[in-house]
């Protein structure tokens, strides 16, 4: 069928069609007179666009709105079944995989420990293939499919960058073995910069168009927002923030070599546990408290799904933070320094209106290493932006890549102009 001409009652109805699903996604259940209220749209019309949209299986009657005085209203919501997609977060340890409906609610997940050995499409068919099979759907009823990494592929060559440590993902056929094992359309996008998307679109960066994640977990990353979209750089590695050369540490050469720079050494999770000793912080006992599994983005007495070193560090920052004074104050205060080192300069470059802390090894030091990083940032930065936990504690990448494949769904499911 051809495409709706500018103008004409077809793009019009599809207009319509697609603001009453946005409404139906960010209310929830409505009535067809509030739906017209909301939309301006006069009751026949608002009734039309109903039985239209509950025809093609985008939208399904829930029930009433009984409770209220006067007739009870029929209510309809956005049908679930209409399209799911999936989501992958690929670590060092595990790839941890999703499903979600079109209204976003996740239906299932998987996670599966990375043993040695073990190749990428191995990985991710397995993992994805448990989720799908948990959510009692198969593989081909996911429309799109969103696979987050750390590092970057590398648009001119398709070989992944940035993410030497992350085994079994250096084939230079990669990306064509996925495409022929996955039926779905596949993507791919750096992890921080899919935290970044789930800020901006659930948590602490809505509404905002110029803001910058600062992350730190195995590794310590930037995502960069200008505009309102992601900025990738032209080798998609924009925002690798950890190579940065910084004060206080030798100048590190052949970075990608040595996949470290100054300020991942400087302020990366693996100096955390020496620089606490260096101030006479006690280490934290062996077992991990509830709170630092939430700041790793477990839930509680589920263990953290990272390596030993960010578990280190969080339990440290954990502690520290429930009792900032003495030492655990100065180690705070000595972290915050070092991240506001290599901050400052991303600040200076591109002066954001926020900047979101995230990743398990900056959240866990909670308010305390918030305003002492912020103090840290004024002296070194000439702009001020605010400084912002993150709001999507429990796994923010995750999150990121199920946003991300829901929102090119959901312009190709929603478009009903053809």
């Amino acid at each position: 069928m051809p495409a709706a001409t500018p103008g004409t009652p077809s793009l019009l109805r599809a207009m319509n069609d697609r603001a009453a699903l946005e409404l139906l996604l960010t209310h929830g259940p409505l009535s067809r007179t509030r739906i017209g209220h909301l939309t301006g749209l006069s009751k026949p019309t608002a009734s039309q666009l109903l039985a239209r949209l509950e025809a093609v299986g985008l939208v399904v009657a829930t029930g009433t709105d009984g409770g209220r005085p006067g007739p009870s209203a029929q209510l309809y919501a956005i049908n679930p079944r209409a399209a799911y997609v999936g989501g992958l977060d690929v670590t060092p340890e595990r790839v941890l995989a999703a499903v979600a409906d079109i209204t976003g609610t996740v239906v299932a997940t998987h996670e599966l420990p990375y043993t040695e050995g073990a190749e990428a499409v191995d990985q991710v068919t397995e993992a994805l293939g448990e989720a799908v099979k948990a959510a009692g759907l198969h593989r081909s009823d996911l429309r799109r499919v969103v696979i987050a990494t750390p590092g970057a592929f590398d648009p001119q060559t398709g070989r992944l960058r940035y993410a030497s440590h992350l085994p079994g993902w250096h084939s230079p056929t990669l990306l064509e073995d996925l495409a022929a094992a996955l039926p779905m359309p596949v993507e791919y996008e750096n992890d921080v910069n899919l935290a970044a998307v789930a800020e901006q679109r659930l948590g602490a960066a809505r509404g905002h168009e110029d803001f910058v994640l600062l992350w730190n977990e195995e590794g310590l990353g930037a995502a960069l927002v200008l505009g309102g979209r992601l900025h990738r750089g032209w080798t998609g590695g924009a925002g690798e923030v950890g190579f940065l050369p910084v004060p206080g540490r030798p100048l590190v050469r052949q970075v990608t070599r040595a996949n470290s720079g100054g300020y991942q050494e400087l302020a990366g999770v693996e100096g955390l546990p020496r620089l606490a000793a260096e101030l006479g912080v006690e280490p934290p006992a062996a077992s991990a408290s509830p709170d630092a599994a939430d700041a790793a983005g477990a839930p509680a007495g589920s263990g953290t799904p990272h390596g030993p070193e960010v578990a280190a560090a969080v339990a440290l920052l954990t502690r520290a933070a429930a009792a900032p004074e003495g030492a655990n104050l100065r180690f705070l205060q000595s972290y915050a320094t070092a991240l506001a080192t290599g901050l400052a300069s991303v600040v200076a470059v591109l002066d954001p209106e926020i900047v979101v802390l995230s990743g398990a090894a900056i959240s866990a030091g909670g308010e305390p290493l918030r305003a002492l990083l912020e103090a840290e940032l004024a002296e070194l930065a000439p702009a001020r932006p605010r400084l912002v936990p993150g709001e999507v504690r429990e796994h923010p990448v995750l999150h990121g890549a199920l946003e991300s494949a829901l929102a090119a769904t959901r312009d190709e499911v929603f478009d009903t102009s053809g």
